[in-house]
């Protein structure tokens, strides 16, 4: 089933694509493996994926070891700054930092590790009460504050839209956070690249890489709904 349905995901990603006159290179798909057991995290990586994401950092550091070294785990859930020492080395990509109390825990951290910890902006685009993020509006001086801290390097943004039924109503959101990469971008701020784009999960990807997603996240479109104990 897994294998089958990360095919039906590569079409749609192919689709997307196309349609928006983008190499399918330019697009990463990451399997979101949260509540999901590690034989079904072995069965999408011997059908080929290799980019995995976590929204708790215990899961990545229960789940790695028992798994090839050639996955690339991403964070892609809300980091407690009290988690971020077992998390440093553990990930290639930080999607959600989303204040400048946690950019600081992760740079002292990077640095105590004696490394270059990649980061994304986390940018609430739908301004929702239940969700993490730094609003729009302040989305460049977070960067920019960011930016000037050690063992860290900002190259992006990432935003979690509202759940919907209808992906074109997302469209707006997507399109804010292209506009603010592109915005930020072209200010030329030292540490900053803006080249990532972490939008779009199983019920509206597709729109998200037509507004220029470099990063999608789906979980439920690779492995059915989510699995609770």
């Amino acid at each position: 089933m897994i294998r089958e349905n990360l095919d039906s995901i590569e079409t749609r990603i192919r689709m997307a694509c196309e349609r928006s006159g983008r190499d399918r290179s330019s697009v990463h798909l990451i399997a979101v493996t949260k509540t999901k057991p590690l034989e079904m995290l072995r069965e999408a990586y011997d059908a080929g994926q290799r980019d995995f994401g976590e929204n708790k950092v215990q899961e990545i550091c229960r789940k790695k070891p028992e798994l090839p070294d050639d996955l690339r785990w991403h964070m892609i859930g809300h980091l407690q700054r009290n988690k971020v020492r077992q998390l440093i080395g553990q990930t290639v990509l930080i999607h959600s930092v989303d204040s400048y109390r946690l950019a600081e825990t992760i740079s002292a951290e990077a640095v105590k590790a004696q490394i270059v910890m990649p980061v994304l902006i986390e940018v609430n685009a739908a301004k929702e009460d239940s969700k993490y993020g730094v609003m729009p509006e302040n989305t460049e001086e977070l960067v920019r504050a960011v930016s000037g801290l050690p063992g860290i390097h900002v190259e992006g943004l990432m935003t979690i839209a509202p759940y919907t039924d209808d992906p074109e109503t997302n469209r707006p959101y997507f399109v804010l956070l292209r506009q603010l990469a592109v915005d930020i971008d072209n200010k030329c701020i030292d540490n900053v690249s803006m080249g990532k784009l972490s939008m779009g999960m199983t019920g509206d990807f597709e729109v998200a890489i037509e507004e220029g997603a470099t990063h999608i996240r789906v979980g439920t479109g690779i492995f059915g709904e989510r699995i609770y104990t």
